[in-house]
């Protein structure tokens, strides 16, 4: 196969590699917090960005909105997870999705806590939602 380039930015060659070599980064406005993009527009992926998100002991992230839908899938740990006015507890295998514009918070209960993150391929707009 060629390793042309497509209409939408893709390439026909697609992408394999090791989860360890994708570098994590401090995720800011997050406790603890660090965060990998694993397949994203730098591997040709045109529609959607798979993301890594690692959470440590006293780690989490304050409530906030997204402009783009989350889907997420959790490897390991364990977290309090509020979604719009409802708190969930979640472990590894549970899956997540919080709608776009949703107010939407993580609190670590057991860490590390790990979840692989999906998102559309836009832009996004992160806003924190201020406490009542």
């Amino acid at each position: 196969m060629s390793d042309s380039a497509r209409a939408d930015g893709s390439s026909d060659r697609g992408t394999v590699k090791p989860v360890d070599e994708v570098e994590l980064e401090e995720l800011r406005g997050a406790r603890d917090t660090s965060m990998a993009i694993l397949i994203g527009p730098q591997d040709g992926a045109p529609n959607f960005v798979m993301r890594r998100i690692v959470m440590e002991e006293a780690g989490g992230m304050p409530a906030h909105t997204n402009a783009v839908e989350h889907e997420q899938y959790v490897l390991r740990g364990r977290a309090r997870v509020g979604i719009a006015d409802e708190i969930h507890e979640v472990s590894a295998h549970h899956v997540v999705y919080i709608p776009a514009g949703t107010p939407h918070w993580y609190d670590v209960l057991e860490a590390p806590f790990e979840f692989l993150c999906l998102v559309p391929n836009v832009p996004d707009q992160v806003k924190l939602v201020e406490p009542d």
